[in-house]
């Protein structure tokens, strides 16, 4: 039994003593195990997860049309066509206003009929040796490319993943960020486009593209496509070309502002030898063609009058320079485009000179060219001798209808001679002068009901802290541009109005206090130009402004006394497309209430005796059979002057003032109303549209009474003094005792 028991325990001992390896083995394949576990989990969820992104982008993916390609990059501005007939098959809904391109880059367009073979073979067997066996993509070079944009295991280099059909996409939309997300995302989007594409057209026809389209550019001239570069390098046409030059050519697509032989022979040869190696390979060519090609001495011309564009012609031919409108409606462009694609306002400007944009317009052609014409007559105009030197006034003028649509704009008096230069009436801030009073002061308090027509005010200043003193402020100023005492009289609101008086908005701005005043200009009116020290009384009382206001977004504010309250963004273009036909944006239906309709309305009237009254400062604007309400505006030293309009169809204001601010004679303030009726009067008289009319139209919300003009009220039988009035029935005033 003994040795039974030491026989066991040996055993056992023996078994002990093998089990730490054991263990280790099981510990270490358990670890193993679960790690691969874990690995496979993670690559599920990461390809989970990468499916739903690339399927989020195939659905948001749209078919390419390489039936643009052969003018995909000019940009087009259109303009509504004022003949078109929806009831005619071949009339147009649209006319072309301006088109657009890149006057650096020099393309030529070619059909495939017209390239040799060889040529073709070069550029395919450079870039795309499996081009006629794939779909559209190339997914071993492909997964080599995402691999490398997240482990860099080809140094930190872009890997060419594309294939000829994803490069012609590329070039056509010019979807070609680089950086690691938004480059993913991009070259999603050329995956599933270039599949669609490869369904829908032949090889053939993705070659013709991109042979048409391929950069082959120098450090100085941007040169697309072979038929300009055969022009431009070699001096002839694209039929004409030899296997050398068509293998210089391809060569350069890998780097063509390193690579091209106008700039660098050298490098050039190295890449015509890999294009000629390819070709080789490929049995393209024969090892005869091959050692000839290579021997030959290329002979560059780098002449840039052979790359004259053919398809530029009709749509460029002498354009001249951008009109005012056309400047306005490029930099609202390029704000989309940025705005769309996130991208600086730098790279969104090359975009739309070189993306095949379509731009849809709000310019009225004939009245942008009548405006134009009016700016540039003297005889509308005044100068003046000052200091012995005859400064000449700069002037700017906007008008737009009551959607915010701008119907023509000139930022200057003379004929303009360049494209993308000053504009007065968008670049330009200047004081509004008095011309701040019927958005800062009387709208906003007669919205509150502060007021009616016809409530009595004193003509007397208020009492505000200067330097920590006590002050009366305002003075008021006449024609003459005097200052003049306070009258201490008892003077309707529309009377207030109508003489442009200091007093009254002093007055209404204590009541709802500068603040409010600032903030409804910046939030309700959009005026973009205002400083925080502007929420104090001068600036929101008298148009004392730190910066100014610029003329567009004043005449834009104005267009809530015209539309019933109602505030649109200005805007010069309704939508825009890419090349493909895409809408990147459409101008929206929507506003802001920024005050009631009845509050609009009754504006509108008190502004209507500021043409229309004997007293009244822009009575020299007044027109003969159409109705027009206004207000005009005269900065400190009269260095500014402006008038805005409403007619009933559009609103529209003028501005006049020197280069550098100098004080205009003061007989020119009777005349500023003279001016834009010089101007625009004509337009808004003899307008044609059949949704013109001669009158604003009162809502219901609207009473027109008769008031007691001795106190205010609305006028009883025994009132001796009367006068009529509109007022907001929400708002009227009680009816008078008689007891004057």
């Amino acid at each position: 039994m003994d040795e039974i028991k030491n026989t066991a325990v040996k055993k056992r001992k023996k078994k002990r003593s093998t089990n730490p390896a054991v263990r280790v083995l099981k510990i270490l394949g358990t670890a193993l195990l679960s790690i691969f576990l874990i690995l496979i989990i993670t690559c599920s969820i990461f390809a989970t997860v990468l499916t739903i992104y690339v399927l989020n982008f195939a659905d948001t993916t749209t078919t390419i049309s390489l039936d643009k390609t052969e003018t995909s990059n000019i940009s087009r501005f259109l303009s509504v066509n004022p003949d078109y007939d929806e009831d005619d098959e071949d009339s147009q809904e649209y006319d072309l206003y301006y088109a657009l391109k890149n006057s650096n880059k020099h393309v030529v367009w070619a059909d495939l009929e017209d390239i040799p073979q060889y040529v073709q073979d070069a550029f395919v067997y450079t870039e795309d040796e499996r081009f006629y066996s794939h779909d559209g993509v190339d997914f071993k070079r492909t997964f080599a490319s995402f691999v490398n944009v997240f482990i860099p295991i080809y140094g930190g280099r872009q890997i060419g993943g594309s294939t000829i059909t994803q490069q012609t996409i590329k070039n056509i939309t010019g979807d070609d960020s680089r950086d690691s997300i938004h480059g993913i995302e991009r070259k999603i989007r050329e995956i599933f486009r270039s599949i669609n594409v490869e369904k829908t057209y032949t090889k053939e026809d993705i070659l013709q593209s991109y042979l048409n389209l391929v950069p082959l550019t120098t450090q100085e001239y941007d040169i697309i496509g072979v038929q300009a570069a055969a022009n431009f390098y070699f001096g002839k046409d694209v039929k004409d070309l030899n296997l050398a030059e068509a293998a210089s050519l391809a060569g350069m697509t890998s780097w063509p502002a390193a690579n091209n032989p106008y700039d660098n022979m050298k490098n050039n040869k190295l890449r015509q030898k890999y294009t000629l190696d390819h070709m080789l390979d490929n049995g393209a060519i024969s090892e005869q063609e091959y050692n000839e090609a290579l021997n030959y001495e290329l002979k560059i011309t780098g002449d840039i009058t052979y790359t004259s564009s053919s398809i530029y012609e009709d749509e460029t031919k002498d354009q001249g320079p951008t009109s005012y409108f056309m400047d306005a409606a490029i930099n609202q462009t390029i704000q989309i485009i940025a705005d769309y694609y996130g991208i600086s306002w730098e790279d969104a400007s090359a975009r739309l000179y070189d993306g095949g944009f379509t731009a849809y317009t709000t310019v009225d052609r004939s009245m942008q060219k009548k405006v134009e014409k009016e700016m540039q007559k003297q005889s509308n105009f005044t100068t003046y001798e000052m200091n012995k030197k005859d400064d000449t006034l700069w002037s700017g003028f906007i008008a737009m209808d009551y959607q915010g649509n701008v119907k023509a704009i000139v930022g200057g008096r003379d004929k303009k001679e360049e494209s993308r230069v000053y504009n007065i009436a968008t670049d330009a801030k200047r004081s509004p002068g008095s011309c701040i009073k019927p958005i800062a002061s009387y709208a906003p308090a007669l919205d509150q009901d502060l007021m009616t027509w016809s409530t009595l005010f004193t003509d007397e200043p208020i009492t505000i802290k200067v330097k920590g003193k006590d002050k009366k402020w305002p003075v008021n100023y006449s024609e003459t541009g005097d200052s003049a005492n306070w009258s201490y009289q008892q003077l309707t609101t529309v009377e207030m109005l109508t003489r442009s008086l200091n007093t009254l908005p002093a007055q209404l701005i204590k009541k709802m206090t500068p603040a409010y005043s600032y903030n409804f200009l910046k939030e309700k009116l959009d005026i973009t130009t205002l400083a925080d020290s502007d929420a104090d009384y001068s600036p929101v009382t008298v148009g004392g402004l730190t910066n100014g206001t610029k003329l567009e977004e004043l005449v834009g504010a104005y267009m809530i006394f015209g539309n019933g309250g109602k505030k649109y963004d200005v805007t010069y273009v309704s939508k825009v497309e890419d090349a493909d036909g895409n809408a990147i944006y459409e101008k929206s239906d929507g506003y802001k209430q920024a005050i009631s309709e009845s509050t609009a309305y009754v504006m509108n009237r008190m502004m209507q005796n500021v043409i229309t009254q004997q007293d009244g400062t822009g009575r020299y604007a007044k027109l003969n059979n159409t109705d027009l309400v206004g207000k005009t505006g005269t900065s400190s030293d009269w260095f500014d002057l402006s008038f805005v309009g409403c007619t009933p169809d559009y609103v529209s204001g003028i501005w006049i003032g020197y280069e550098n601010p100098a004080t205009i004679p003061t007989n020119e303030y009777q005349n500023i109303g003279a001016i834009w009726k010089n101007v625009f009067g004509d337009i808004a008289e003899n307008e044609k549209h059949k949704s013109f009319d001669k009158t604003f139209k009162m809502p219901d919300t609207v009473e027109k009474l008769t008031y007691c003009t001795k106190t205010g009220k609305l006028a009883s039988n025994s009132c001796y003094s009367t006068a009529t009035g509109y007022y907001k029935k929400s708002n009227e005033p009680e009816y008078c005792s008689g007891n004057h």
